[in-house]
């Protein structure tokens, strides 16, 4: 299987174009010659090759191109380009560590713990959509949620684009669309549409006259019963799927499903609830900020008042600061859970491993390291509780040495692309 994964490697090109196309960036090369032929020149001429191999030059137009996206804003399409790069380095790491069929399955259950987070950033980011338009980093993201809210009353009201807009982070949005799509045929022509599902297909072959009196039961089922089944089906399931779903996969079907997805899936469910707590803080105070203070600071025409305005810029900050540290938490999470990691925080990660246990260390399908599950850790009584257990939860017994080690390394790092930048 080692030797399949080599030679698929062998027949992509991976280079830099390769990966700058990735994320959205247009090769320094390409532009060379573009310009070049926009000047009338020949690229052959200026011995111009197509793409270089990727080298410590790529990544550094990679974070000089990240960072000007950056500038401009932070996106969804931003945050979903570097998860898929990070899930297509790990499963080339695991493939040469493991082989193909391990890779594959670790990978998926990383991907599976990072979509229960990256939903819960998108529904974390439509709640705060209105904040997040007022904040300049993020406004890129509140424009991302307002559109997300728009398209969701859209497709509430019309079916019509449900398909051309249906995300590979919504799966029952795409299964409800194919079996919707798939069942009905609608003649060009006149506009009807047609059923063609095995009990429409049987009814149609009917001889008159069952035919005539089926139909009317036929189509009252069809466009009353079952709509109507499917709306309170609906209804209900929206109530009680994130719980169901919990319920069934974690609990009752624990044997198979992994430990990671079990501790990160229980882990979202604790902090939800303190996380509304955040949440009605944040609508609080941006209502008294945008329909109280606002109001009476734009009613002064000839002062102003610098009590409202020293008001306004203080909740402006910790607007800021609570959203920001609440997204980053979340994002921080999301990357852990892609990496198929695990993070310390007190008081959640000990109630979250009272109902799912401790991690199987001796499972490769368990996930990274869990330093404070070590019954060394356990037994030591501690007035203030210890807060870091090492990078990605790997105890050391000298965290210090090993910080001290990674910056030396990210110092030498940052010379060499000082150096290429100046070059």
């Amino acid at each position: 299987m080692l030797y399949l994964f080599k030679i698929l490697l062998l027949l992509i090109n991976i280079d830099q174009k390769t990966v700058l196309n990735w994320f959205g960036m247009e090769d320094p090369t390409n532009q060379k010659i573009h310009q070049a032929i926009d000047n009338g020149l020949n690229p052959d001429v200026l011995n111009l090759k197509s793409s270089p191999d990727v080298s410590l030059e790529t990544f550094r137009l990679i974070i000089q191109g990240l960072w000007e996206k950056i500038q401009n804003g932070l996106t969804l399409s931003d945050i979903e380009n570097v998860l898929f790069f990070i899930l297509f380095i790990r499963f080339v790491i695991l493939s040469i560590r493991y082989n193909l069929k391990t890779s594959f399955y670790i990978t998926c259950i990383g991907l599976f713990a990072g979509y229960l987070w990256y939903r819960h950033l998108i529904d974390l980011i439509s709640m705060y959509r209105s904040v997040l338009l007022k904040l300049p980093f993020l406004h890129s993201l509140g424009m991302d949620a307002v559109q997300m809210r728009s398209l969701n009353r859209q497709m509430a009201l019309t079916d019509l684009k449900l398909g051309e807009n249906a995300h590979w982070y919504n799966p029952g949005q795409i299964i409800y669309y194919a079996l919707t799509k798939g069942i009905v045929n609608i003649d060009p022509e006149t506009g009807l549409r047609y059923y063609i599902d095995p009990i429409s297909m049987v009814i149609s072959n009917l001889q008159e006259p069952t035919k005539s009196n089926v139909a009317s039961l036929y189509y009252k089922i069809y466009n009353k019963i079952i709509p109507k089944i499917f709306d309170i089906c609906s209804k209900f399931w929206n109530q009680l799927s994130g719980v169901a779903a919990y319920a069934i996969i974690t609990r009752i079907g624990k044997r198979y499903c992994p430990y990671l997805v079990r501790w990160h899936w229980t882990f979202l469910l604790i902090i939800g609830m303190v996380e509304q707590i955040f949440i009605y803080f944040i609508y609080r105070v941006y209502y008294f900020q945008s329909f109280v203070l606002i109001p009476q600071a734009e009613s002064y025409t000839n002062s102003i008042d610098s009590n409202l305005i020293l008001q306004i810029n203080f909740l402006n900050g910790v607007i800021a600061c609570v959203v920001l540290t609440h997204i980053g938490l979340i994002i921080f999470g999301l990357f852990h859970a892609i990496w198929g990691q695990y993070f310390y925080f007190p008081f959640f990660v000990e109630n979250t491993e009272l109902h799912i246990g401790r991690r199987p260390k001796d499972s490769i399908y368990s996930g990274g390291q869990t330093a404070w599950q070590d019954p060394e850790e356990k037994n030591v009584n501690r007035f203030f509780p210890k807060l870091w257990f090492g990078w990605f939860g790997r105890e050391s017994k000298d965290n210090f040495q090993v910080l001290t080690s990674i910056l030396k390394l990210m110092k030498k790092f940052l010379k060499k692309i000082r150096k290429q930048l100046r070059g």
